[in-house]
């Protein structure tokens, strides 16, 4: 693997037990939702779609901070919230996204949200397999 960052993470008993990262800052226990036929006393433990939806935010909203610094445009009261869960007779991975850009006209938050799902990693990586729906809000008045 030929990569400018890397990091490992194991997983010790599948949605079950125990995850790790070789940095050691991350030991999580998972588990699997009561909705997926997991315990319910079980719900304080994390589990692989909220793991998914915690990097895939923070990494939009990096990419979404990158675009707007190169346009010069403030957007430090910004936020990226993703809802990640299984879903469909194939039992699949769904996405849903809210950006919200205070103070920025709308047409320049969907432009700047729309370059930011081209340049984010995860936006790339689910392209074409994950149907990642976009909404914008909390903008300026147009």
């Amino acid at each position: 693997m030929d990569a400018i960052y890397s990091t490992s993470a194991t997983a010790h008993g599948g949605r079950n037990g125990r995850i790790t990262t070789s940095s050691g800052r991350l030991d999580l226990e998972a588990a699997t939702p009561p909705e997926l036929g997991g315990d319910a006393a079980n719900t304080e433990k994390t589990n692989p779609e909220e793991l998914f939806a915690c990097g895939y935010a923070a990494c939009f909203h990096s990419a979404l901070q990158l675009v707007a610094a190169k346009r010069e445009i403030d957007i430090s009261e910004s936020t990226v919230t993703v809802t990640a869960g299984l879903g469909g007779a194939d039992v699949s991975l769904v996405v849903e996204m809210e950006v919200s850009i205070p103070g920025v006209e709308p047409e320049m938050a969907q432009k700047l949200v729309d370059r930011a799902h081209a340049v984010c990693p995860y936006s790339r990586a689910t392209k074409g397999n994950v149907d990642v729906p976009i909404r914008v809000v909390d903008t300026a008045s147009a």
